[in-house]
Protein backbone atom coordinates (compact mmCIF):
# COMPACT_ATOMS: atom_id res chain seq x y z
CA UNK A 1 0.00 0.00 0.00
CA UNK A 2 2.66 2.43 0.92
CA UNK A 3 4.55 1.84 -2.13
CA UNK A 4 1.21 2.34 -4.08
CA UNK A 5 0.85 6.17 -2.33
CA UNK A 6 4.64 6.95 -2.74
CA UNK A 7 4.73 5.34 -6.37
CA UNK A 8 1.92 8.01 -6.76
CA UNK A 9 3.61 10.64 -5.58
CA UNK A 10 6.62 10.15 -7.89
CA UNK A 11 4.88 10.09 -10.59
CA UNK A 12 2.81 13.33 -9.77
CA UNK A 13 6.15 15.03 -9.04
CA UNK A 14 7.78 13.46 -12.27
CA UNK A 15 4.73 15.13 -14.63
CA UNK A 16 5.12 18.59 -12.58
CA UNK A 17 8.92 18.58 -13.50
CA UNK A 18 8.43 17.50 -17.25
CA UNK A 19 5.67 20.31 -17.21
CA UNK A 20 7.62 22.77 -16.09
CA UNK A 21 10.41 21.76 -18.38
CA UNK A 22 8.73 21.82 -21.31
CA UNK A 23 7.20 25.27 -20.76
CA UNK A 24 11.27 26.65 -20.17
CA UNK A 25 12.16 24.62 -22.95
CA UNK A 26 8.91 26.42 -25.32
CA UNK A 27 9.96 29.96 -23.76
CA UNK A 28 13.80 29.28 -24.81
CA UNK A 29 12.59 28.02 -28.56
CA UNK A 30 10.61 31.31 -29.31
CA UNK A 31 11.31 32.12 -33.23
CA UNK A 32 11.64 35.79 -32.57
CA UNK A 33 15.27 35.04 -30.67
CA UNK A 34 16.49 33.03 -33.80
CA UNK A 35 14.53 34.70 -37.00
CA UNK A 36 14.38 38.47 -35.56
CA UNK A 37 16.98 38.63 -32.49
CA UNK A 38 19.83 36.95 -34.67
CA UNK A 39 20.55 34.49 -31.78
CA UNK A 40 22.53 31.56 -33.70
CA UNK A 41 20.55 28.59 -34.55
CA UNK A 42 23.01 25.98 -33.85
CA UNK A 43 23.22 23.76 -30.90
CA UNK A 44 25.43 26.49 -28.90
CA UNK A 45 23.00 29.08 -29.67
CA UNK A 46 19.95 26.65 -28.09
CA UNK A 47 21.74 26.01 -24.86
CA UNK A 48 22.44 29.53 -24.69
CA UNK A 49 18.66 30.58 -24.79
CA UNK A 50 18.14 27.49 -22.42
CA UNK A 51 20.29 28.25 -20.29
CA UNK A 52 18.95 31.76 -19.91
CA UNK A 53 15.89 30.52 -19.59
CA UNK A 54 16.77 28.43 -16.82
CA UNK A 55 18.24 30.67 -14.71
CA UNK A 56 15.62 33.00 -15.05
CA UNK A 57 13.33 30.15 -13.38
CA UNK A 58 16.30 29.01 -10.66
CA UNK A 59 16.81 33.26 -10.32
CA UNK A 60 12.98 33.13 -9.18
CA UNK A 61 12.33 30.32 -7.07
CA UNK A 62 15.70 31.71 -5.30
CA UNK A 63 15.31 32.07 -1.50
CA UNK A 64 11.88 30.11 -1.86
CA UNK A 65 12.92 27.45 0.58
CA UNK A 66 10.86 23.98 1.00
CA UNK A 67 9.20 22.51 -2.12
CA UNK A 68 10.48 25.48 -4.63
CA UNK A 69 14.24 24.41 -3.58
CA UNK A 70 13.13 20.80 -4.28
CA UNK A 71 11.89 21.84 -7.56
CA UNK A 72 14.80 24.35 -8.55
CA UNK A 73 17.15 21.38 -8.03
CA UNK A 74 15.24 18.68 -9.97
CA UNK A 75 14.82 20.98 -12.77
CA UNK A 76 18.31 22.13 -13.10
CA UNK A 77 18.88 18.39 -12.89
CA UNK A 78 17.14 17.52 -15.76
CA UNK A 79 18.74 20.60 -17.62
CA UNK A 80 21.94 19.24 -17.32
CA UNK A 81 20.72 15.33 -17.88
CA UNK A 82 19.06 17.15 -21.20
CA UNK A 83 22.59 18.47 -22.02
CA UNK A 84 24.02 15.50 -21.75
CA UNK A 85 21.78 13.93 -24.41
CA UNK A 86 21.96 16.30 -26.60
CA UNK A 87 25.52 16.11 -26.79
CA UNK A 88 25.53 12.23 -27.37
CA UNK A 89 22.95 13.11 -29.57
CA UNK A 90 25.56 15.32 -31.76
CA UNK A 91 27.89 12.68 -31.71
CA UNK A 92 30.17 13.32 -28.82
CA UNK A 93 32.28 10.33 -27.61
CA UNK A 94 31.58 8.77 -24.12
CA UNK A 95 34.91 9.78 -23.22
CA UNK A 96 34.33 13.57 -24.29
CA UNK A 97 31.11 14.15 -23.46
CA UNK A 98 31.78 14.53 -19.34
CA UNK A 99 35.05 16.99 -20.40
CA UNK A 100 32.25 18.88 -22.57
CA UNK A 101 29.42 18.64 -19.34
CA UNK A 102 32.03 20.48 -16.93
CA UNK A 103 32.66 23.27 -19.68
CA UNK A 104 29.35 23.80 -19.71
CA UNK A 105 28.46 23.75 -17.00
CA UNK A 106 31.24 26.17 -16.00
CA UNK A 107 29.62 28.03 -18.68
CA UNK A 108 26.50 28.14 -17.21
CA UNK A 109 27.06 28.98 -13.68
CA UNK A 110 29.30 31.88 -15.06
CA UNK A 111 26.22 33.40 -16.78
CA UNK A 112 24.21 33.26 -13.95
CA UNK A 113 26.22 35.66 -12.39
CA UNK A 114 26.94 37.74 -14.73
CA UNK A 115 23.20 37.98 -15.28
CA UNK A 116 22.62 37.66 -11.46
CA UNK A 117 24.16 41.03 -10.80
CA UNK A 118 22.57 42.76 -13.63
CA UNK A 119 19.02 42.33 -12.59
CA UNK A 120 20.13 42.98 -9.34
CA UNK A 121 21.43 46.25 -9.86
CA UNK A 122 18.65 46.95 -12.37
CA UNK A 123 21.25 47.54 -14.96
CA UNK A 124 19.85 47.55 -18.25
CA UNK A 125 23.25 47.83 -19.99
CA UNK A 126 25.51 45.64 -18.02
CA UNK A 127 22.60 42.50 -18.95
CA UNK A 128 22.90 43.76 -22.58
CA UNK A 129 26.58 43.78 -22.46
CA UNK A 130 26.78 40.24 -20.60
CA UNK A 131 24.05 38.77 -23.00
CA UNK A 132 25.99 40.02 -26.35
CA UNK A 133 29.21 38.13 -24.71
CA UNK A 134 27.54 35.27 -24.40
CA UNK A 135 25.11 34.52 -27.04
CA UNK A 136 26.97 36.58 -29.68
CA UNK A 137 30.92 36.44 -29.21
CA UNK A 138 31.93 36.37 -32.53
CA UNK A 139 29.63 39.21 -33.58
CA UNK A 140 31.63 42.48 -32.74
CA UNK A 141 28.02 44.60 -31.83
CA UNK A 142 24.99 42.60 -31.94
CA UNK A 143 22.34 45.10 -31.91
CA UNK A 144 19.60 42.68 -31.29
CA UNK A 145 21.32 42.94 -26.95
CA UNK A 146 19.35 45.37 -26.05
CA UNK A 147 16.02 43.62 -27.09
CA UNK A 148 17.27 40.75 -25.28
CA UNK A 149 17.99 42.69 -22.14
CA UNK A 150 14.70 43.96 -21.99
CA UNK A 151 13.20 40.53 -22.52
CA UNK A 152 15.30 39.00 -19.77
CA UNK A 153 13.87 42.38 -17.09
CA UNK A 154 10.24 41.71 -18.39
CA UNK A 155 10.60 37.68 -17.77
CA UNK A 156 12.24 38.33 -14.12
CA UNK A 157 9.35 40.49 -13.81
CA UNK A 158 6.78 38.41 -14.51
CA UNK A 159 7.90 35.40 -13.30
CA UNK A 160 8.71 37.42 -9.75
CA UNK A 161 4.45 37.74 -10.04
CA UNK A 162 3.69 34.12 -10.36
CA UNK A 163 3.11 32.78 -7.31
CA UNK A 164 5.08 29.74 -5.84
CA UNK A 165 2.06 27.52 -5.61
CA UNK A 166 1.30 27.50 -9.28
CA UNK A 167 4.73 27.13 -10.20
CA UNK A 168 5.18 24.07 -7.61
CA UNK A 169 1.69 23.04 -9.25
CA UNK A 170 3.57 22.90 -12.87
CA UNK A 171 2.41 26.21 -14.29
CA UNK A 172 5.40 28.87 -15.11
CA UNK A 173 4.86 31.60 -17.69
CA UNK A 174 7.23 33.59 -19.71
CA UNK A 175 6.59 36.65 -21.72
CA UNK A 176 6.08 36.34 -25.97
CA UNK A 177 8.86 37.65 -27.21
CA UNK A 178 8.80 40.62 -29.10
CA UNK A 179 5.40 41.42 -27.26
CA UNK A 180 7.45 43.19 -24.40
Amino acid sequence: MFQRLFGRERHANRAITEALYAQIVAAARQTVFYSDWNVPDTPLGRFEMLALHMFLFQHRLRGEGGAATEIAQVLIDEFFLDVDHSLRELGISDVGVPKRMKKLAKMFYGRTAAYDDALRDDDRAALSTALARNVRPDAGEWIEAPLLASYVSAASRQLAAQSTESIAAGTVAFPVAGAV
